[in-house]
């Protein structure tokens, strides 16, 4: 239940922050990837899913989300400064490929000596949450950086198809008029 919970504020705050329905969705594509990875790192590592590993979860769903808004603030960016929707996606997604890989990178480096237990007392806790944490970072990441910019391209496409074919629709029923105006 607190999962969901979470997910639901996140995608309450960030429909006023994108001030869009659609695009908080596209960004939560990733969180599902990310429990993939979470679940296959525990079961690879035969480690129960237990009070702990429900808390890396949660964490994981705060940093999965951060990775795909940094990536579609600079999407929108793009595009309000006059970019066609491709070029937008690749310069966005350049741009923002080197920090989210660093910053997952570096957050998993920061979390070994806790999956291994090399942190002492309290590894039993600290175990099954760095282990959640590295699984869900790097399915979720690699899955973010082509699933966001193909999801966005997708509804943006599909979008602008609809208006298109609605134009071409209300063309089909106006009235037509004879060359010279009767």
């Amino acid at each position: 239940m607190a999962l969901l919970a979470a997910i639901v504020i996140c995608y309450l705050i960030m429909v006023a922050t994108f001030k869009s329905l659609i695009q908080p969705l596209l960004l939560l594509v990733s969180v599902p990837f990310a429990a993939t990875g979470s679940l296959g790192l525990l079961m690879l590592t035969g480690t129960p899913l237990g009070a702990a590993a429900m808390i890396g979860m949660l964490m994981l769903i705060g940093v999965v989300i951060t990775n795909a808004i940094v990536l579609m603030d600079l999407i929108n960016q793009n595009r309000a400064n006059g970019m066609a929707l491709g070029e937008a996606i690749v310069e966005g997604t350049r741009h923002r490929l080197r920090p989210i890989l660093m910053t997952a990178a570096g957050t998993i480096a920061a979390l070994v000596p806790l999956a291994t237990g090399l942190t002492g007392g309290g590894a039993f806790v600290s175990g099954p949450v760095a282990i959640v944490v590295i699984g869900g970072l790097v399915s979720s990441t690699l899955l973010t950086l082509v699933l966001v910019p193909v999801s966005t391209s997708w509804s943006r496409r599909a979008r602008s198809g609809v208006r298109a074919s609605g134009r071409s629709v209300a063309s089909a029923v106006a009235p037509r008029t004879r060359p010279g105006g009767a």
